[in-house]
């Protein structure tokens, strides 16, 4: 089977939307499916959110339970095979940080990313030098091997910015205390402001900073976050839920119910608003970039 750019997660989440559904028209709770299907509530959990790849004959004896009609079942069963489809990440599988590849997948799939980061340059965004950094403050004790594949796997999720075909528009805040943190020392922040410099000169890229002046804005109070949105059909329906994702100490959390979206939407349009523009920013950059290469 050829891989497509979307890789595994999107099939995976639309299969479990899909059971969720027909265990929800059968009048099921999670606990009654889990029990007449002799699987674990945990189980049945990770299917229904997309974060496990589901063997056609167990999609079969789902729908069985569920009574969907044999086309639905077949269409199922199908689908189920596409979750099987491995992405380019999953070279990086010894490195990835446990269920990640749920993001990459995601990111992969999306048609427009919007990135608030309060503290440290968005993963997409950063050089060698900042990555290592970071990922060696992260893991403390990681070997040399270990930080050399985390950090090729990072620089990798970045070809998605300028591959060929439909790169996605991204629109990223960053807060002024980026800017002016010295992750890595005064070398490595020279490097990582200019490369935030040329990024920011892509057709597909902007890239915005929210200055301390800005005072309180709904980033201070949401914290880091990205908004993925996916394709639309040929009808103006989404492919995909627009999902957010926040990225925490020990784990990311994925929100895709309409309200939630709508307010970090909310959140994001009240931080663009309140940052420089593309052009204010850039020079911002260059002249913080500037300093380090001063002192």
């Amino acid at each position: 089977m050829t891989e497509g750019p979307t890789g595994s997660t999107v099939p995976r989440r639309q299969l479990g939307r899909n059971l969720r559904d027909l265990r929800n028209r059968a009048r099921l709770t999670v606990r009654a499916a889990a029990t007449k299907l002799e699987w674990s509530e945990a189980k049945m959990w990770r299917i229904e959110t997309g974060q496990t790849p589901l063997r056609s004959l167990d999609v079969q004896a789902m729908c069985s339970v569920y009574g969907a009609p044999p086309d639905i079942t077949e269409a199922l069963m199908g689908l189920a095979k596409e979750t099987k489809a491995r992405g380019w990440w999953h070279a990086y599988g010894d490195v990835i940080p446990e269920g990640f590849d749920i993001y990459v997948g995601l990111e992969e799939a999306a048609q427009s990313l919007s990135s608030y980061e309060s503290d440290l340059v968005h993963g997409l965004l950063q050089t060698d030098g900042y990555a290592r950094e970071i990922i060696r403050t992260h893991i403390r004790g990681i070997d040399d091997a270990d930080l050399d594949g985390r950090v090729r796997f990072r620089l990798a999720r970045q070809a998605l910015l300028t591959r060929a075909t439909d790169p996605p528009v991204f629109r990223a805040v960053l807060g002024e205390a980026v800017l002016r943190r010295p992750v890595g020392g005064r070398e490595v922040m020279m490097q990582q402001l200019a490369h935030l410099v040329y990024v920011s000169e892509l057709p597909n890229v902007s890239i915005r900073v929210a200055p301390f002046a800005a005072g309180m804005h709904s980033g201070v109070v949401a914290g880091p976050f990205m908004i993925l949105r996916f394709p639309l059909t040929g009808d103006g329906v989404d492919t995909e839920p627009p999902t957010v994702y926040a990225d925490g100490y020990t784990g990311g959390l994925y929100l895709d119910k309409e309200r939630e979206v709508q307010q970090y939407d909310a959140a994001f349009n009240n931080v663009w608003e309140a940052s420089l523009n593309e052009q204010a920013s850039r020079r911002l950059i260059a002249e913080v970039a500037g300093s380090y290469e001063e002192s």
